[in-house]
């Protein structure tokens, strides 16, 4: 077995990290954030190194009144040079909306699953694929990037699993039919395995090697990580997380938070890869998150701190290691 194949043994290589807990996150949040406050985080994890940030979503504000302050939050945050800033849309009226406030990217999304689609978004995959035909003319006429991503592509929680064959051909519809930048796979409840995403992304990368793809993970079933690393080792180099790991879909029975953006970077740190990212700063982002949403989050790191964070000896420490050479003497 050659280590240096292995995917703990990053060797410099780059991972590039997308922040979804603005939108993917603060989405599901029963209290509002204020909105400098959401432009406040934004700008944080821009000065942290992330690559992508997902900002927000252009939706009713019936349907998500976390998010009702959308056209304001993107238009006023600081736009860091080479960042990335993404809004989720799910329609034309939501893509006129974001392409006004400015967003980078438009994000699109529907399911590999037609009950989940159905569910979710009332439509059936077809439907939703026409829709998102006329969000994508519209997104080309503006000269914004279009990213897809594709729900449920790891398993349904209404069908059990979807066939690779399945979620490879929307993506072909999405990536040669309209010429997406981007496909984000998403493990939207949180059923994925390493084998099983090892599989989708080789087969995914062999079918469209130059095309971004981005793996979307949630921690449901506590795979978050070991999914990441089985990514990795298929060739993937972009992921989605958030921060805190707060999040899930609201439509997504037992979805809990996507995986933590402070875990995976500290993580991926400690085997080598290079994420760009600082984690200091983005650890101080995400301490500021239970005051915002009013209870603890998910964040291991928060709670422990990084590997090396040392505590200091007891107060005592002198007259304890004094004790003990008396004893041994």
């Amino acid at each position: 077995m050659n280590t240096n194949d292995m995917p703990w043994n990053g060797a410099g290589r780059r991972i590039y990290m997308q922040e979804v807990g603005t939108r993917d996150g603060l989405q599901v949040e029963e209290a509002f954030v204020p909105t400098e406050e959401k432009i406040a985080l934004v700008n944080a994890l821009s000065q942290a190194g992330m690559a992508k940030i997902e900002v927000t979503a252009f939706v009713s504000p019936k349907a998500i009144p976390a998010l009702r302050d959308a056209e304001v939050v993107l238009r006023e945050i600081d736009r860091k040079p080479g960042v990335v800033y993404s809004a989720l849309v799910p329609n034309v009226r939501g893509a006129e909306r974001a392409i006004d406030a400015r967003a980078d990217e438009l994000n699109l999304v529907m399911s590999a699953s037609e009950s989940h689609n159905l569910a979710n978004l009332r439509m059936t995959r077809e439907q939703s694929f026409a829709a998102l035909s006329e969000v994508n003319a519209l997104a080309r006429q503006a000269g914004r990037a279009v990213n897809v991503s594709l729900s449920c592509c790891f398993g349904c929680p209404m069908e059990g699993d979807v066939p690779v064959s399945t979620v490879l051909e929307w993506c072909e519809r999405f990536v040669e039919g309209l010429g997406a930048r981007g496909v984000t796979l998403c493990d939207t409840t949180g059923m994925a395995y390493p084998g099983q995403v090892a599989a989708l992304t080789a087969a995914f990368r062999a079918r469209w090697p130059h095309t971004e793809v981005t793996l979307h993970f949630h921690n449901t079933r506590g795979m978050g990580l070991a999914n990441v690393l089985a990514a990795i080792s298929a060739g993937a180099d972009r992921f989605d997380a958030s921060l805190g790991g707060i999040g899930g879909c609201p439509y997504a029975p037992g979805a809990t938070g996507n995986v933590c953006s402070e875990e995976i970077v500290h993580a991926l740190a400690l085997m080598g890869y290079d994420t760009g990212v600082d984690l200091g700063r983005l650890i101080a982002a995400s301490k500021r998150l239970p005051a915002l949403i009013g209870h603890d989050i998910p964040s291991q790191i928060v709670k422990a701190g990084r590997r090396l964070d040392l505590h200091p000896l007891p107060a005592d420490f002198s007259a304890i290691r004094e004790r003990a050479v008396a004893r041994a003497a």
